[in-house]
C-alpha cells in the first residue's frame, strides 16, 4: 500500500511547505494523493513528508477513537440526536455494518507506517538518511505503529498483526496470511518491537520541530516512553511500566529553569490549571477561577504557555479551515453542532458525589469544567473551549471550528503509575500521588529538619524527593507535587479494606472524574476486568449507566457483558468507497 501523502491539515500543510521550500526539485512533482517511492522518499526531507503525512491520516481517527473509548464505558451517552449505530456502541449490540466499528481505517494508517519503515531502511540502506535521521523518525513512525495496535486490540481482543508494506488493504482480513492473535500476545509482540526502538526521546530535527501558525510541533508526535508504560501495564510488568512513566515524569530533572524544574508533570501547586478559589473567599461558590487562561478548565482552552506545557504530553491540533474537520464540534456542542454525544447520569453523579475541601458537596471538574447546562442540555466542554465563548457559552464564530484531540496529559501519566506502583507493592505512594502529594504522605507533622523525611526512601523508579525545608534548606525537585485530588481541590478517597484492591478501586474512579470524554475509559474498565479475571468490575459500571437513564437494555447488557468474548467488537469491514 503507497503512503497516502495528500497533507490536509492547515498545521501540517504549513509544515510540509517550510520543510519543501528549500528543496526545488521537491517542487517540480506532480501533485497526486498517491506518489510512488522513487517520489517520495529521495531524501530526508521526503521522508518528513511522509512522517507528516501519516500524522494527518492519524487525525482522521480523532472521532473513532472518541467514540469507542468513551461511548462504550460508563461516563458518556447518546443523545436523542444519535443515530442507530451510536446507539449501537452506546448498548453494545454492535452490528458487523456499524461503521464506528470498522478497523479498516485503523489498518489504514497502520500500512501507510509499514510503507514508510520499509522505505526508511531501504534510505538508510543507500546513504539517503543519516543513521540519526533514520533513527528519529523510524522510531517515531515505529511506535505510532504499536500504539494503533494496542488501540485496536482493546477494541477487538484479537486481530492480524500486521508488519509488512502492502499494496491491497483488504489482504488484511486474509486469515490464510494473516491470522489474528489475541491481545495478550498481541501485547508481547509490540513491548519487544517498541523496546527494541533505538531513539527514545522527542524529535530534535530542525525540520519537524518547529513553530507553525502559534503551535509549536513538539508534542505533535507519540511520546515513546508513555507508550512503553501502558504497553508493560497492561501486560503486567509493573516495574517496567513504573521505569517507562517516571522518564517521562523526571522530563524536566535536567531543566535550568526552576520553575520548569519544579512544575513539568509533576501536578505542582502554585500554577495557573489547578481547581481554585480567590483567596479568603472560598466560601464562595462564585469566586472559582475560571477564565481561559486561569483554572483547571484552562487545561483544554490555554495557548501554549508555560501552563500548558505544565500539563501536555501529546496533543493533536484541528485547523478551522482545512480538513480533517475538528469533528468534536458536531459530536459535542448543541450550538452550532448535530449534539450526539452528552455526559451520562453516571457521570454526573460521580462528580456530585464528591466534597472539595471547603465543604462544598461537587467536584467542581465536573458541572463547571468537563460540562454545562447549555439549553437545558448537559453539553461536554473539554473539546469546546476554543469554541465556546465561556461566559456566554454561545460560538465565538460559527465557521472557526478549530480545537484539539487530546491524546495523553500529566494527570493521566500520574494516574498509570499510581496504579502500576500500587500493583508493584508500593500502596502509600501511590496512594499519594492520588491525593494530596509525597510531601504531604511522607511528613512529619512538627518537624523543623526534612533531611530524612518528605521523600520515599526506595529504590528507583519509586525514589522520590519532596523535601521542603529551610533549616536546613532544601527543595526536592517533587516538592510542590499536591496530587491529583490535591489540585483537584476534594477531600483524599478513603482506603477501605484491602490496600491493594481499594487504591486501584479508588484511581480508577478518579481516572474518570479528572479525564472524562479523553477517550480513556473503556480500556481502563477494560484492563482492571482482565487484571482481575472480574467481568463485573467491568459490567456493572455500564449497567448502572443504561439502568440511571431508563434504558429498557440495561439488564440484558450486563448479562452480556458478564462473558469477556462480548466485551470485543466484531473484527469486519465493508470497503470506505472513498479508498
Amino acid at each position: 500500500m503507497k503512503l497516502v501523502t495528500k497533507i490536509s491539515n492547515l498545521l501540517f500543510l504549513l509544515l510540509v511547505f517550510s520543510l519543501c521550500f528549500s528543496c526545488s526539485d521537491y517542487l517540480d512533482v506532480e501533485p497526486k494523493d498517491k506518489l510512488v517511492a522513487s517520489q517520495t522518499y529521495r531524501d530526508v526531507h521526503d521522508a518528513d513528508a511522509a512522517v507528516i503525512g501519516i500524522y494527518g491520516e492519524l487525525m482522521n481517527l480523532a472521532d473513532k477513537y472518541v467514540i469507542l473509548n468513551e461511548l462504550r464505558a460508563d461516563l458518556l451517552s447518546a443523545t436523542n440526536n444519535a443515530s442507530p449505530l451510536l446507539r449501537q456502541i452506546n448498548e453494545h449490540s454492535v452490528t458487523k455494518d456499524n461503521p464506528y466499528a470498522n478497523p479498516q481505517n485503523f489498518y489504514k494508517v497502520i500500512l501507510d507506517c509499514n510503507d514508510a519503515l520499509s522505505n526508511f531502511d531501504k534510505m538508510l540502506a543507500d546513504n539517503r538518511l543519516s543513521q540519526e535521521e533514520y533513527n528519529q523518525r523510524y522510531s517515531d513512525i515505529g511506535a505510532l505503529r504499536s500504539w494503533l495496535y494496542l488501540q485496536i486490540g482493546i477494541q477487538y481482543g484479537k486481530v492480524p498483526y500486521v508488519t509488512d508494506p502492502l499494496d491491497n488493504i483488504d489482504d488484511v482480513k486474509d486469515d490464510s496470511k494473516f491470522p489474528k492473535i489475541g491481545l495478550d500476545e498481541l501485547l508481547t509482540k509490540l513491548i519487544d518491537f517498541t523496546e527494541a526502538l533505538n531513539y527514545m526521546q522527542p524529535y530534535t530535527s530542525d525540520n519537524l520541530v518547529i513553530n507553525v501558525d502559534g503551535y509549536n510541533t513538539q508534542k505533535f508526535f507519540i511520546n515513546k516512553e508513555t507508550l512503553l508504560g501502558d504497553l508493560n501495564l497492561w501486560k503486567g510488568n509493573y516495574t517496567a511500566a513504573a521505569t517507562h512513566y517516571r522518564t517521562v515524569l523526571e522530563t524536566s530533572t535536567e531543566s535550568g529553569n526552576q520553575s520548569d524544574l519544579f512544575n513539568t508533570y509533576r501536578l505542582a501547586w502554585g500554577t495557573d490549571i489547578n481547581v481554585s478559589y480567590i483567596r479568603y473567599q472560598e466560601q464562595d461558590a462564585r469566586s472559582l477561577i475560571n477564565t481561559p487562561t486561569q483554572g483547571w478548565g484552562s487545561i483544554f482552552s490555554r495557548e501554549m504557555d508555560n501552563n500548558w506545557d505544565y500539563e501536555w504530553i501529546w496533543v493533536l491540533p484541528f485547523s478551522a479551515d482545512f480538513e480533517p474537520q475538528n469533528p468534536f464540534i458536531d459530536l459535542f456542542s448543541n450550538r452550532g453542532g448535530e449534539y450526539l454525544l452528552k455526559p451520562s447520569e453516571r457521570a454526573i453523579s460521580l462528580w456530585e458525589d464528591q466534597t472539595q475541601l471547603n465543604g462544598f458537596p461537587y467536584d467542581a471538574r465536573g458541572k463547571k469544567f468537563s460540562y454545562k447546562i447549555i439549553g437545558g442540555q448537559p453539553v461536554v466542554m473539554k473539546y469546546l473551549g476554543n469554541y465556546l465563548d465561556i461566559n456566554t457559552l454561545v460560538p465565538n464564530d460559527l465557521l472557526q471550528r478549530q480545537g484539539q484531540w487530546f491524546l495523553y496529559r500529566a494527570a493521566k501519566l500520574h494516574l498509570r503509575f499510581a496504579e502500576a506502583a500500587n500493583r508493584d507493592d508500593r500502596h502509600k505512594l501511590a496512594n499519594a500521588l492520588l491525593n494530596n502529594g509525597i510531601q504531604a504522605a511522607y511528613n512529619i507533622p512538627g518537624t523543623t529538619d526534612v533531611t530524612d523525611i518528605q521523600q520515599t526512601h526506595d529504590v528507583a523508579p519509586y525514589d522520590f524527593d519532596a523535601r521542603q525545608g529551610d533549616y536546613p534548606y532544601f527543595r526536592g525537585p517533587w516538592y510542590r507535587n499536591t496530587g491529583l485530588r490535591g489540585r483537584a481541590y476534594l477531600e483524599p478517597a478513603p482506603v477501605v479494606g484491602d490496600s491493594l484492591i481499594s487504591i486501584e478501586n479508588n484511581i480508577i474512579r478518579e481516572a474518570g472524574l479528572e479525564l472524562a470524554f479523553e477517550g480513556n475509559r473503556w480500556p481502563d474498565l477494560l484492563r482492571i476486568a482482565r487484571r482481575r479475571n472480574d467481568p463485573a468490575f467491568l459490567a456493572d459500571k455500564i449497567y448502572e449507566k443504561l439502568k440511571e437513564e431508563g434504558n429498557p437494555h440495561a439488564a440484558e447488557v450486563r448479562s452480556k457483558l458478564m462473558n469477556p468474548d462480548n466485551w470485543y467488537l466484531p473484527f469486519d469491514w465493508t470497503n470506505d468507497e472513498n479508498e
